[in-house]
């Protein structure tokens, strides 16, 4: 998996960038195929918004791209939803590649109707 953190209105320091990397290899284990995951660390300057520290990411898997937005008051806690939600996505595509490998009948007669 090739992870690239990078920052918006903020400079990434190497515990912050050690940090996401570890909470995304979650992501590694979850993919077989070689990924492309680019990370964007931004706070926002509006003294309105409360959860202010916003984490981006996209990951590109064969044939796929996967994106997800996370907000809140602590760019710790934003990288751990995150980091959640791309698990989430990734064992859901997993899920829906192997179903179609081992029922492609049913998969067509789903989309067919």
């Amino acid at each position: 998996m090739q992870l690239h953190v990078k920052g918006k209105n903020l400079e990434v320091n190497e515990s912050m960038r050690s940090y996401a990397e570890r909470k995304l290899a979650k992501l590694d284990r979850q993919l077989k195929d070689p990924a492309r995951v680019e990370v964007e660390l931004a706070v926002e300057k509006n003294p309105s918004i409360a959860d202010s520290h916003v984490a981006e990411a996209t990951v590109w898997v064969k044939g796929r791209t996967l994106r997800a937005r996370e907000a809140s008051r602590d760019m710790k806690a934003s990288i751990d939803e995150l980091a959640d939600k791309l698990v989430r996505q990734v064992h859901d595509l997993r899920d829906k590649r192997v179903a179609r490998r081992k029922h492609p009948a049913d998969a067509t007669e789903i989309t067919e109707s």
